[in-house]
């Protein structure tokens, strides 16, 4: 709703529906009607963003469609902290240890490499950082899967590595 003024310039383009005015969407239906090319754009509570996605899936909509904000992390995002790794910068050839109690992010400022960050949580896609080799251990909710297949991009707040070194295009 921060952007409702920006929005109204679209006309009817945009369908706004505020459940404590309207009540819940019927999510199938809705979704069911939109034209092929159409955006998805969800806002709301975990369990509005979950079952937009299912229905998304659910339709055969192709990927890329849905576009969804998360204010907290998925339950199974910050599971298993797992192994230490290194993280090497591209830019300097500087290497740098990954405990298995820190995160890329927190291990990249104590060596004083500044990265920026916001939510700290993998919801904002503030700290997304280029990979240049390694395979990163996906654990935010910002990436789509075609993205995470890549394996060119991380949100070095809480993604790791499935590889002993990962190099950054820092």
């Amino acid at each position: 709703m921060a952007f409702l003024n920006e929005l109204g310039r679209y006309g009817d383009k945009v369908t706004l529906w505020p459940g404590d005015e309207t009540g819940r969407m019927g999510l199938a239906a809705q979704l069911a009607t939109i034209a092929p090319g159409t955006a998805v754009y969800c806002c709301g509570p975990a369990s509005l963003l979950d079952d937009t996605a299912r229905h998304c899936e659910a339709l055969g909509l192709p990927e890329g469609t849905l576009h969804v904000e998360r204010f907290t992390p998925q339950s199974d995002v910050n599971g298993d902290v797992g192994g230490a790794f290194e993280v090497e910068l591209a830019s300097s050839g500087q290497v740098i240890a990954v405990s298995n109690r820190q995160s890329v992010l927190s291990a990249l400022r104590a060596a004083g490499v500044e990265v920026l960050s916001s939510c700290e949580e993998g919801t904002c896609g503030t700290c997304e950082t280029g990979i240049l080799s390694g395979v990163p251990d996906h654990r935010d909710t910002v990436l789509a899967a075609a993205e995470r297949a890549a394996g060119d991009l991380m949100m070095v707040c809480v993604s790791r590595s499935k590889t002993p070194r990962l190099v950054l295009d820092l």
